[in-house]
């Protein structure tokens, strides 16, 4: 008989070890999406300021663009950070 404890004997991790792991999981994730989001929002808002007053038809439509992606940005990282309260 090996050494080697078969999957039957094998101890399990209790699941509040699991819930625990799974809750730091989320959370990290959580940490990185709101960074990303918040890298997009400071990169619409740079070219928001480099467009400046509209002199072209097509700048007006890039300062919509990105006006409405900040917008839309901005209530991701407001849901986000309501989901995960200890994110704040």
């Amino acid at each position: 008989m090996p050494n080697d404890l078969d999957s039957a004997e094998r101890l399990a991790i209790p699941d509040f070890m699991e819930d625990r792991q799974s809750d730091a999981l989320e959370r990290r994730e959580a940490r990185i999406r709101l960074a990303k989001l918040e890298a997009d929002i400071a990169y619409f808002q740079a070219r928001l300021e480099l467009i400046g007053e509209p002199n072209s038809s097509h700048r007006a439509a890039q300062r919509k663009l990105f006006h409405l992606l900040h917008k839309a940005t901005a209530k991701q990282i407001l849901d986000t950070r309501r989901r995960h309260t200890e994110l704040r």
